[in-house]
């Protein structure tokens, strides 16, 4: 455990070195400190007028959590998809040559290599959103005197939809050593196929009358991770202090992050160096 805590603290190392850490952190610092003044010469009482509360009553809880959503989820997005970019190349940069016979050297397992590596990617994107939601819900919760806890739930829920796309990095890194088919396919799952496979599931269904293809979109639907519902329908909840009855996304995506993982492990001490 200790040589994968090194492995990942190194990784934060060459994120910040690459100005990959800085350039998110700036971004983020940016964004707040916009939120902060558009809060700051925004009359309270336009927004709470502005906004339906439940019943058509201004419910202070309500319209906050709403606007918090509201103001974070794009920029959530935004945040995965730079973070995926950004942390392609950790894996691909890893198995260089010179590089991953450095590494070899020491006295860590390739297991232990992997896993460092991994979750040091993670660690940068937790860092980086914590930053991002914190500072927008300290500018909301000071604009209007209302603190709410929930919605800082949606920094955990930001960090484990990018570190189920980020395994699905990791495995493509490892088996063809090039950051583009990974982030590609985190691209085309997180913006194109689960969005879809969500509508098909939910909303579509009964316009699909072909059973082969109703089976199909299913089995995608289970196998794929859920990263619409995960960023979209979990994190409102959350932040609106509901509670979470459907934990099939969560636990269907935890099981893809695993298979993704378990075989880039076995994949990368398989190969030879």
């Amino acid at each position: 455990m200790k040589n994968v805590a090194i492995v990942s603290w190194y990784t934060l190392k060459e994120a910040m070195a690459r100005k990959v850490f800085i350039f998110f952190a700036a971004i983020s610092i940016l964004v707040v400190i916009f939120t902060a003044v558009i809060l700051g010469v925004t009359n309270t009482q336009s927004i709470m007028t502005g906004l339906p509360g439940k019943n058509n009553l201004p419910d202070i809880g309500f319209i906050i959590s709403r606007l918090e959503v509201m103001i974070i989820s794009p920029l959530a997005g935004l945040g995965l998809l730079l973070a995926i970019f950004a942390s392609s190349s950790f894996i691909p940069v890893m198995l260089e040559k010179g590089n991953i016979d450095l590494l070899l050297s020491k006295p860590v397992s390739r297991s232990q290599l992997l896993w460092g590596k991994y979750l040091g990617g993670i660690l940068v994107m937790f860092l980086n959103i914590a930053l991002l939601i914190i500072g927008v819900w300290l500018s909301i919760s000071i604009k209007f005197s209302y603190w709410s806890f929930t919605f800082l739930w949606g920094i955990l829920v930001i960090t484990f939809t990018f570190a189920v796309l980020y395994a699905l990095i990791v495995l493509f890194g490892v088996i063809t050593k090039s950051s583009m088919p990974g982030m590609m396919f985190a691209y085309l799952i997180f913006l194109i196929l689960s969005p879809l496979l969500k509508l098909a599931h939910y909303e579509m269904r009964i316009l699909i009358s072909n059973d082969f293809w109703k089976s199909a979109a299913d089995a995608a639907y289970y196998i794929l991770p859920k990263t619409s519902e995960l960023m979209g329908t979990i994190i409102l909840k959350l932040a609106s202090g509901e509670t979470i009855t459907d934990y099939q996304p969560v636990w269907s995506s935890f099981l893809f992050l695993t298979a993704m993982m378990g075989i880039g492990n076995y994949v990368f001490n398989k190969k030879d160096f």
